[in-house]
């Protein structure tokens, strides 16, 4: 059977190609089935499904934490010992801001720097700029346990920036916090996609966060994870009449969400899991 191959725009490069990509675990089960997905350069995908559905299990693939049990992957048309490389840089946050609670914020943030070696002046002033980036400019010598949930998050987001990445993976970074933390970080979230122009590829449970945040939505059905539906979200991102707080409130966005939910409810129902 020859290999699927993902669809790519010739007018945006592709940053990740999964081929036929599969997973299962040592102990039988199948976490991921064949996925084939293309995500492009400054796109800013979610990754939606129900618990179990493999979302984790992808972003970790990517991240080159987890192998494939089939299938192939590529980053910015090459294997994943390029990736570090200028224009391949990958980084990934989780849903936990996992900051070493005995240094302060600029320690935390400043460590990947570290462990590649890079001190001095530049490394000062990439802390810096990545804190400000974050809205923590001020909190550089606090320590953790001195910080509120959402500014944790924020220090690990900023850690996360400072190395210069041009792939941002997230594992449902907000995921723990209250409604309104996560829709200003929401927002933050989205100002520094523009920012910064990367590119994103973002796990979450909510489909009121995939419709604000996202260019293209992928729901994933109920173990083992396939893709089911990729929705486009056409609202503006930035720029000329991009998406407010008001974004929220429109006909615009409760339409979407309608089509997320009606998605979601159809790929919840396939896959073993669901039948379990």
């Amino acid at each position: 059977m020859s290999e699927p191959v993902p669809v790519v725009d010739p007018v945006v490069d592709p940053v990740v190609d999964l081929w036929g990509v599969e997973k299962t675990y040592a102990n039988g089960t199948q976490a991921l089935a064949e996925t084939t997905l293309t995500f492009k350069e400054g796109e800013f995908i979610s990754l939606l499904g129900p618990s179990g559905c493999g979302k984790s299990t992808l972003l970790k693939m990517i991240a080159g934490l987890a192998e494939p049990s089939n299938g192939k992957i590529r980053w910015w048309n090459h294997g994943l010992d390029q990736v570090g490389q200028p224009g391949r840089k990958m980084v990934m946050v989780f849903q936990d801001a996992t900051l070493m609670p005995w240094a302060k914020v600029g320690a935390n943030v400043r460590l990947p720097l570290e462990l590649s070696g890079q001190k001095g002046p530049e490394a000062d002033r990439a802390v810096a700029d990545a804190l400000k980036l974050v809205g923590l400019d001020k909190f550089e010598q606090s320590y953790p346990r001195e910080l509120s949930g959402g500014m944790q998050m924020r220090a690990s987001i900023a850690r996360a920036l400072v190395t210069d990445p041009n792939l941002l993976l997230m594992d449902e970074p907000f995921g723990a916090l209250d409604e309104i933390t996560r829709n200003r970080l929401d927002g933050d979230l989205r100002d520094l996609w523009a920012k910064k122009k990367l590119t994103i590829i973002f796990v979450t449970h909510s489909i009121y966060e995939a419709v604000y945040l996202s260019t293209r939505v992928v729901v994933m059905s109920a173990r083992p994870g396939r893709v089911s539906r990729e929705v486009m979200i056409d609202a503006p991102a930035f720029g000329a009449g991009a998406r407010s707080e008001g974004f929220r409130v429109s006909r615009e966005f409760a339409e979407y969400c309608k089509v997320l939910s009606d998605a979601l409810a159809e790929a919840s129902g396939q896959g073993e899991a669901a039948h379990e």
